[in-house]
């Protein structure tokens, strides 16, 4: 049986999905490679990982709630685009 997560470790991870605009199963799954690949196992270094990460997210400015907006928006005026089965 898994481990229950660190309430830090899930909050922080929920707010990195929240900023990049994914689940937070892959916000998890992002910091837990960055985590391996820097040698990290501790749940206090994979929280500050996962801080590091969402910090990086903010600072790049990009909107990705607003891209994600545009590429739908894109998919739905296409031609070729199937509406129906």
């Amino acid at each position: 049986m898994p481990a229950i997560p660190d309430r830090a470790y899930n909050a922080a991870c929920g707010r990195l999905a929240s900023q990049l605009g994914i689940s937070l199963a892959s916000a998890r799954r992002k910091v837990d490679i960055k985590a391996a690949q820097a040698g990290v196992k501790d749940a206090a270094g994979k929280l500050e990982l996962a801080e590091a990460m969402l910090s990086e997210a903010q600072a790049s400015g990009t909107d990705s709630h607003a891209m994600l907006t545009a590429q739908l928006g894109t998919v739905g005026n296409d031609a070729y685009f199937m509406t129906e089965d």
